[in-house]
Formats: structure tokens, sequence, C-alpha cells
């Protein structure tokens, strides 16, 4: 079991890798540190290395002087760009926060661009710190030539990183290149939740029948939030002690210490030990994250909407592009399998019985509060129903078809009597398509 949650753990570490803030630019500057000073060392090592550098790049191969100004000189000027990379970084985190929303600044943390940024500064600073000390005058004069002329090199890398960098940061806080990275972001959880493709004429789910209902509750260690479930370990684990879990709330949920977190079946074969591997396979952290969370994707968008049709922001073509990649993450969601809600192993014996979000919680939390608020905003109403249009048409699931009818029928409802007469026909049109494209659906033989 420790193998497995060696796994877990390894699978968080490659999250924050991807995603941290601190870890990229850590490891980047250490491997330039390294390199200057191995480089420096494999010159002393080895003097013919000099002649591979030409002598108009670097003539005063002789004076340890020349070369400790070049390297100083740099590396004092690598810490004053570094001092204002940070000062664009924290300008544009503020700006960010205050006017879309607190929730998107991992999007942010988690730019590549902004990491390497950060580490190519500090890595130059640490290759220049590392080469100093083999620039010497006694007992006899050394010049790591080639070394030092890779200092050289990397400057002019770092001044042009840094144009770079500011162009980035300037397409960066645009709030369409925001929305549509949270969106990217948000379809690549759905592809590794949701790796099987829907055939337009699903399957029912097959209810487990027969089975021992799980009934004695594993109380939560740790408050906070759902991140993770490592659901092979899970069922492996069940299947291990002989009894079915239930996972009381889902990804996502916030879980007080004291609240049951999980349901088993047999009381008498899970110790205290065996409790702690079970709850092992659930990583719980101080905020959500988007492992397995489709829905805070969906969060972060729409609260970047909610601030848009605000009376203090009122710019409703940031809501309108909102809803666009909304409608962009739902019909990805209808296209797959959903997740499975129940683990046999082996066949016809349920270990785990797993909580999803379904397709009516996940069009709720995309579109209810932006229909709430936008009442009285035209263009939002009529691309929120454009998009549900959009999304009944690449479905054919009668499920799905009536939630989206029930929303639509709730933007009109809500729209009757605050919109102008002539707006409320356009919404009318948009309602009866979709009414006209379920009912079509509805009579489609199969």
């Amino acid at each position: 079991m420790n193998k497995r949650f060696l796994l877990l753990r390894f699978r968080k570490a490659a999250y924050a890798l991807r995603g941290g803030f601190l870890v990229r630019p850590m490891m980047i500057a250490l491997v330039l540190g390294l390199a200057g000073g191995v480089l420096s060392s494999l010159e002393e090592w080895e003097p013919a290395l000099h002649g591979w550098v030409p002598e108009t790049l670097f003539p005063s191969d002789q004076d340890p002087q020349v070369a400790q100004t070049i390297l100083s000189t740099i590396a004092t000027s690598i810490m004053t760009v570094v001092s204002i990379v940070f000062a664009i970084l924290l300008m544009t985190l503020t700006l960010a926060s205050t006017q879309f929303s607190p929730r998107i600044l991992v999007s942010f943390v988690r730019d590549r661009t902004t990491q390497w940024t950060l580490g190519m500064f500090l890595g130059t600073f640490c290759y220049c710190i590392a080469t100093l000390p083999a620039v010497r005058s006694l007992p006899h004069a050394f010049v790591p030539v080639a070394t030092v002329t890779g200092a050289m090199l990397l400057a002019p890398l770092c001044v042009g990183w840094l144009i770079y960098f500011i162009n980035h940061i300037s397409q960066a806080i645009s709030v369409n290149q925001i929305v549509d990275r949270i969106a990217s972001e948000t379809e690549r959880v759905i592809d590794e939740l949701m790796t099987e493709r829907r055939s337009p004429y699903p399957m029912p789910e097959v209810l487990p029948s027969g089975q021992a209902e799980p009934a004695f509750p594993i109380v939560n260690r740790q408050s906070g939030y759902i991140r993770f479930v490592d659901i092979d370990a899970l069922c492996a684990l069940a299947k291990a002690y002989h009894i079915t879990v239930r996972l009381e709330r889902r990804v996502g949920h916030f879980v007080p210490a004291g609240i049951p977190l999980l349901s088993i079946s047999r009381r008498d074969r899970v110790s205290g030990d065996r409790e702690l591997d079970l709850l092992g396979t659930i990583d719980i952290g101080p905020t959500r994250t988007l492992l397995q969370d489709v829905e805070f994707g969906i969060i972060q968008i729409v609260d970047i909407a909610l601030r848009a049709i605000s009376p203090a922001v009122n710019d409703p073509s940031t809501a309108i592009s909102c809803v666009d990649q909304l409608s962009r993450i739902l019909i990805l969601w209808v296209a797959r399998v959903p997740p499975q809600r129940f683990c046999y192993d082996p066949p016809h014996v349920l270990r785990v019985v797993m909580p999803w979000i379904s397709f009516d919680g996940l069009l709720d939390t995309a579109f209810e509060q932006i229909r709430h608020y936008a009442v009285t905003d035209a263009a939002v109403s009529l691309r929120l129903l454009r998009a549900l249009d959009d999304i009944a048409s690449t479905t054919e699931e009668a499920p799905i078809h009536q939630a989206i009818l029930r929303l639509a029928a709730r933007v009109m409802a809500d729209c009757t009597g605050r919109l102008h007469a002539d707006d409320l026909i356009k919404l009318q049109w948009r309602l009866a398509s979709i009414k006209s494209r379920i009912a079509v659906s509805a009579v489609t033989p199969s």
C-alpha cells in the first residue's frame, strides 16, 4: 500500500511541477548554476578549450580583471532586471485579481512563459556567480574564456527574452486570452477523466443490486477540498479488504475534519491502519485544483462573466465571450462517456461507489448565475440561448435536451417584462429554435 501512497504523492508533485511558481524556475537556476561551475572546472583541466572561442569575441583572455568585471556586471544587471520582472508580475496578478477574479490567479502562476522567464534570469545570475571563483590572478592567472563567453551569450539572450516576456504579459492580461486558457485547461481535465466518446444511443447505466450497502462511516482527518481521488488504489484496497466503499463527497467539495468522508460495508474488516490506507487515496487541500475538478474551471469563467455584467463594470462583451467558452466545455462534456460511478472487481462485485457531478449540475453551474444577473441584458441573454442551442445540436439524449429546454424557458421567463419588446421577439425566436431542434430529435427514429 505504501507504493500506491507514493504514486499518489508523485502525481501531486507532478501537478505542482507543471503549475508551481517555484519549482521550474528553481530547477532552471540550479541547472545553469551547475553548468557555470562545471564548465569553469573543465576549462582548468583542459586548457585546449580556450581555442574554441574566437579571439575577436574575447581578446583579453589573459586578464582576470576583465573577466571579473564582465561576470559581476552581468550578475548585477540581471538582478536588477529580475526585480523589474517581479514588479511586472505583481502588477499583473493584482490587476487580474481585482478586475476578473481571485480564482484565476492559479492560471497565471501555471503560465510556463513566466516560469521560464524567472528561471532564465535567475539561472544567468547563478551561472555568473558560480563562474566568478574560478577567475583568479594568484598563484597564477586563469581565465575560463569559454565559460565567460557563455555568460556573454546569456546576457543578450536574457534581453531578448525580456522583450518577449513583456509582449506575452500584455497579451496574457487580455480577458479573451485568460478565458481561453482556463477553458483549454478544463478541456484537458475532461480528456483525462472521460476518455471514451459517447455513443449516439448510450446504454443505460446498470445499477448494482444485491450488494451490501455501505453504512459504517470513516471520518475525515483533515479539513479541505477534495482535489483528487485515486480510484484504482481505492478499488484495490476495497478488494483486498473484501468490502464495498462509498465516497460521501465528490471531487471539489469541502469536507471539514470529523465529517464522514467514506462509508464501508463491513466495520470488522477495517482497522485503524486500514482506515488510514483508505483515506490516503484521497488528496485533500486548502484550495481546489484542476486535477479532476471540471467544475472548478467552469466556476473561474463564471466569476469573470459575473464581474463583467455587474453594474460597476458593465462589460457585456466579456460576458458573451465567457458564455461562448462555457458552451465549448459543455459540448465536449456531452460528447464523452460520463465517469464511472461504480467500480467492480471482480465483475459483478461492487467495490467503490464514486459520486461525480452530473450534466445538470454542470449546466446549472455554468449558466444559472449568469442567467439570473443578465435578465436586463438582451445581448447576454441572446447568447445564452444560442449557447444552449449549440449544446442541444451536438447530442440526441433526451435527459440532456430536457435540462437545456428547462434552462432556456427560465431565461425567457425572467427576461419577460424586463426587456424591450423587440428584444423579447429575438429571444422567442431563439427559444423556438431550441424547441424545434429538440422536437425533431425526439421524433428521429433510432
